[in-house]
């Protein structure tokens, strides 16, 4: 998250600590205050938690309203999960994937 720092880029890092019971309030707040969501999970893309948590905020007709850009999601590769610890790690999300994303998101 320092290389966003260093381009005048802040970000609201939400870690939720339990999905039960979820804290939608907390996510609301935020989309509300910044405009904008990215997910992060180290799970599949496909019926992810991040999918879920981008729902919730599609259906809450305030939290829709607010948003600048699409809601964006960092995951794993939707892959099974490699063996070799060489290609492991490239399955996974890496900060310089989610510095990415959110770098793409503020370009909506």
């Amino acid at each position: 998250m320092l290389n966003l720092k260093k381009e005048g880029i802040s970000a609201e890092v939400i870690n939720l600590r339990s999905l039960r019971p979820f804290d939608f309030e907390t996510i609301s707040k935020s989309v509300k205050k910044t405009g904008r969501l990215v997910t992060v999970e180290t799970g599949w893309p496909f019926a992810g938690i991040g999918s879920e948590i981008a729902a919730q905020v599609f259906e809450c007709p305030e939290t829709y309203k607010a948003l600048k850009s699409p809601v964006l999601r960092v995951t794993g590769v939707d892959v099974p999960t490699p063996y070799a610890e060489t290609i492991e790690h490239a399955a996974f999300p890496s900060s310089k994937n989610v510095v990415d994303v959110v770098r793409r998101s503020m370009k909506y």
